[in-house]
């Protein structure tokens, strides 16, 4: 369904039911409409008041691209639902990306218009000879003002055509440079109407939705949300002490989040389970939740559905588990899924190989400057370089590419081997890398955070000694066989991540390789 057309039907019929709320702001989807006729006659003005505007990336179709580059998320998704409606493709930027991340994708892509309140990027930008505009949310807020007191809206929104390009979207990986892809209007009603047939963003369902909306798992719920005439609370920040009063005082039923939050919130629940007594369901993204989330979860609530979905932003919504470690995903009815191996065969039942996707949701390709990869094969399949096997057509994903070593002739799945330790008590976050070995090529480690493996706690209230290795190693050996069992095992003081909070395996093998690690 349609977003924009979904919001002018609400807004028509139902003007004051909420559409957005945030921190201290929030607009009915009355109010969504009007708002957008004055935010996008700014958008509108200030590409056209470009002396030599930058060139869209061609995937654009020649449309001006609006980015989006601030912490709150309130302005990020009004913006995004508001230039829906007219002919503008909107892209948000994490600004906590490093800066030469943001000018590269700026520059690549061909954006015109960038919403921030970092000078440092403003003047960056403008050192390289970058011809568009940056603009600070107050400064936008301003001329909005101005609009609205000289009544020069833009008309109304109005559906746009399927074929019209919408979002551009980017996936960095977590060592990559961002990678740029464009998501068609009609490539979003097929992921909305997949993600609306499982994930429940029903009508008039109030969701929470907290972090950055350059997220994709939060844009996603924004669009969906709306898409489907429902309400989304934003937060730029999880605070799972104050969220527990949101959800009574809204009472919202239903939290998108990552499964961090979701963790979070189970730990809140627990110490005031009548705050979250009106929740009924809880969506996260990923695969391989951890079983220990949704045990702590259903312990505090236990008529609170926990649903973990895995997609891929490039291709949509793709499946999902609902009990258990989310270890074994069941495919959606209308998606096509095969494992293939390097030459592009189809392996046989149960082997490892690359995770290949028939979805209408797929975008078509990379926007050509950002990366040289391939989304789509000559069939029209695409493949993100999962890799995963498929027994009685239910999904195991075994990690990216990157993620399989070849130990002793061995294929090693490293996130089979650190989910064999999420039962590990008081382990904390752990990453299984493949290590250089002269007899074997490599050999599997697991490197465990400092502060994370601790024993019970002595008589006197202190944090015991480091897990022991031996018990570490048993607890493997019951759990896996013999070729996942971690050889050594590494203590770092702190996993090196990505901005989002992704563990960097790569680079903590290099950490390990370079000695930095403490051997046990």
């Amino acid at each position: 369904m349609p977003i924009t057309a979904t919001i002018l039907d609400v807004a028509l019929e139902r003007p004051d039911q909420l559409a957005l709320v945030g921190d201290g702001a929030r607009l009915s989807y009355g109010e969504l409409v009007e708002d957008s006729r004055v935010a996008f006659a700014v958008v509108d003005a200030l590409h056209r008041a470009q002396p030599a505007p930058p060139a869209p990336a061609a995937e654009a179709q020649g449309i001006p691209i609006t980015a989006v580059s601030t912490t709150s998320a309130f302005f990020t998704a009004r913006l995004i639902a508001g230039l829906a409606g007219y002919r503008a493709v909107s892209a948000t930027i994490d600004p906590r990306w490093p800066l030469d991340h943001q000018i590269g994708v700026i520059r690549t892509t061909g954006i015109g218009l960038v919403i921030s309140d970092s000078p440092v990027l403003s003047e960056a930008l403008a050192a390289t000879g970058w011809t568009g505009t940056v603009i600070t949310p107050a400064e936008f807020a301003a001329r909005e003002s101005q609009i609205r007191g000289a009544g020069a809206q833009a008309p109304a929104p109005t559906v746009r055509d399927g074929s019209e390009p919408f979002l551009m979207l980017f996936s960095s990986g977590t060592t990559s440079n961002p990678k740029a892809f464009i998501k068609t209007r009609q490539q979003y009603r097929d992921n909305v109407a997949v993600s609306s047939a499982h994930l429940e963003p029903l009508p008039g369902v109030a969701s929470l939705a907290p972090g950055p909306v350059s997220y994709s798992l939060t844009l996603y719920a924004v669009i969906e949300s709306l898409a489907t005439g429902g309400s989304v609370h934003l937060a730029d920040e999880f605070d799972p002490f104050a969220i527990g009063s949101r959800i009574a005082a809204e009472a919202i039923t239903r939290i998108v989040a990552v499964p961090a939050v979701v963790r979070a919130l189970a730990e809140a629940a627990g110490r005031s389970p009548e705050r979250f007594r009106g929740l009924q369901l809880v969506v996260t993204g990923g695969a391989n939740l951890p079983a220990s989330i949704r045990s702590a979860l259903a312990a505090v609530l236990p008529d609170t559905r926990l649903i973990s979905y895995y997609g891929a932003a490039e291709i949509g919504f793709i499946g999902d588990s609902r009990d258990g470690d989310g270890t074994w995903i069941r495919i959606y009815p209308t998606i096509g899924a095969q494992i293939r191996d390097e030459t592009g065969a189809e392996v046989a039942e149960g082997e490892l190989g690359t995770l290949w996707i028939d979805a209408a949701a797929c975008s078509d390709g990379y926007v050509a400057g950002t990366t040289d990869a391939v989304l789509r094969g000559p069939d029209g399949w695409a493949t993100v370089d999962d890799q995963g096997r498929i027994v009685d057509g239910l999904l195991q994903l075994a990690g990216r590419a990157g993620d399989i070593a070849v130990t002793g002739g061995h294929k090693v799945s490293l996130p089979e081997v650190e989910r064999a330790f999420d039962t590990f008590p008081r382990l904390g976050e752990v990453v299984a890398v493949a290590v250089d070995d002269a007899n074997l090529g490599s050999l599997i480690a697991l490197v465990i955070e400092e502060g994370g493996a601790e024993a019970e706690p002595a008589a006197d209230g202190t944090s015991g000694p480091l897990a022991d290795k031996a018990a570490l190693l048993e607890h493997a050996r019951t759990r896996l066989a013999p070729q996942f069992v971690p050889r050594r095992i590494y203590v770092l003081e702190r996993l090196p991540r990505t901005v989002g909070g992704k563990i960097r395996r790569a680079e903590t093998a290099r950490l390990i390789m370079d000695g930095q690690g403490e051997r046990l």
